[in-house]
């Protein structure tokens, strides 16, 4: 069936106009609230947002839908994406609701749920809750008199996320002598990240920790890291941490401010995991990571599988081989021993405790050499912006691929897909030779742009 409403990542748009506005806010707490209450039992949902100023219009709204069906609402306030999919398990809730817009502008925001089992929904529930939503509920199926849902706010959320990050370290590890920057991109960690960090015995330099209800990702955090970067340096920090607004990913600044992205993180995770015995089966990365993260994986005799972009379908992946590390190059790290989800602050913590292992042996370790595994291949990224519907199994673009690939051998790839929230076209190639990556992506994105009636 056709999705009006929920997307890649639950629904998202721009806030108070469709689909992110009050009326469907509170169409998906009835429809939810209906499809997720089975059994006499008191029903559970635990609803969770960011810092934006909309959260404030979204939440009473989902609030009264699920309320109207008999779900008691338990509200978290801000509290990263990670800690609600935890707490929907912990809490034996019967759904979790996240109330954000990820890495977006503050005028966006989002809703994303998670099931009893704290993993987000899977593609035919949500068409399930869109036919819901679309046909309406009947009064008689609603709550009435004392069956009506109560509402209260839960003061210990971040407390018992804050507990569970700490627990994912092993026993008795500290962040003694680590002076760390962290950049909570004024979201929904900007209170649990540094109290952790600074429980843990790090000396922590906060930043992006004031949020205003508008200046979310405003400059800072994992979509905009200079500022995490320049801090480091003036700071003379030995590392630097940057999450989104709702940290479920992660990026590093080493001593130099030179940025770390995801792939170099999960060659650290996974290659730290496998010479510890705590690695299951290999690693789950999309078809954006770099080329040479596969080489490095390879030299390890550790296995890789590539997934389309988006961090349900690495979980999916992962889920159906049973292995526990996957992610993304943009830092959603997802380690299934402890999260559902992508979590920024747990991932972080597993390349802190590399970073202090790595003190061990050698005082003077810098996250510069602990954290910089391979060289990445040559990478080149071209987004054709189309008029006309492209296809992108058009002769001419099948074989300027081919052509490409022939050039590469065994030596680089060419990656052609879609976007899935705007009318482009990625072109992407990666190799040994930049002169040949090059040339692929001119290549390639000249015969996509004539195709989708523009010049590339």
């Amino acid at each position: 069936m056709a999705r009006n409403y929920f997307g890649t990542d639950g629904i998202r748009g721009r806030a108070n106009a469709e689909p992110m506005t009050p009326e469907i806010a509170m169409q998906v707490g009835l429809a939810a609230g209906h499809y997720f209450k089975r059994g006499d039992h008191r029903h559970r949902v635990v609803i969770g947002k960011d810092t934006r100023l909309s959260g404030y219009m979204i939440e009473p709204a989902l609030t009264a839908g699920f309320a109207s069906m008999g779900m008691d609402v338990m509200l978290f306030g801000p509290l990263p994406t990670p800690a609600v999919a935890q707490l929907t398990r912990s809490m034996r809730a019967d759904l979790g609701v996240m109330i954000s817009a990820s890495h977006n502008a503050f005028h966006d925001n989002g809703i994303k749920l998670f099931g009893p089992d704290g993993f987000k929904l899977p593609d035919e529930v949500e068409e399930k809750l869109e036919a819901l939503m679309e046909a309406g509920l009947p009064e008689e199926l609603r709550a009435d008199g004392v069956d009506l849902g109560r509402v209260q706010r839960l003061d210990d959320a971040t407390g018992r996320y804050m507990e569970h990050a700490k627990a994912t370290l092993q026993k008795g590890m500290r962040l003694d002598g680590l002076k760390i920057v962290i950049d909570c991109a004024h979201g929904a960690a900007y209170k649990v990240a540094p109290t952790v960090l600074w429980e843990l015995g790090a000396e922590v330099i906060p930043i992006g920790v004031s949020p205003n209800g508008v200046n979310i990702n405003d400059g800072c955090g994992s979509t905009a890291t200079e500022l995490m970067c320049q801090t480091v340096v003036g700071q003379e920090a030995d590392i630097g941490i940057a999450l989104d607004g709702d940290a479920d990913r992660v990026l590093i600044s080493d001593e130099n401010g030179r940025l770390i992205d995801g792939d170099q993180l999960m060659a650290l995770i996974a290659g730290s995991w496998a010479e510890a015995g705590l690695l299951k089966g290999g690693l789950v990365a999309t078809i954006m990571s770099n080329l040479g993260l596969e080489r490095y994986l390879e030299d390890r005799g550790i296995a890789m599988q590539r997934t389309q972009v988006g961090d349900r379908y690495v979980v999916e992946a992962m889920r159906a081989k049973g292995w526990n590390v996957g992610g993304e190059q943009s830092g959603h790290l997802v380690l299934s021993d402890y999260a559902t989800t992508g979590d920024g602050l747990v991932a972080a913590l597993q390349v802190l405790t590399a970073v202090v292992g790595a003190r061990l042996t050698n005082p003077n370790a810098r996250v510069s050499e602990v954290c910089h595994l391979f060289d990445p291949y040559p990478q080149l990224l071209k987004n054709v912006r189309f008029k006309t519907p492209v296809d992108l199994d058009d002769a001419a673009i099948v074989d300027a691929v081919k052509q490409a690939e022939a050039a590469f051998g065994t030596k680089g790839r060419v990656v052609l897909r879609k976007s899935g929230t705007e009318p482009l076209v990625r072109v992407m190639a990666e190799g040994e030779d930049q002169a040949l990556v090059e040339k692929a992506v001119d290549d390639i994105a000249a015969i996509v742009a004539a195709q989708g009636g523009v010049t590339a």
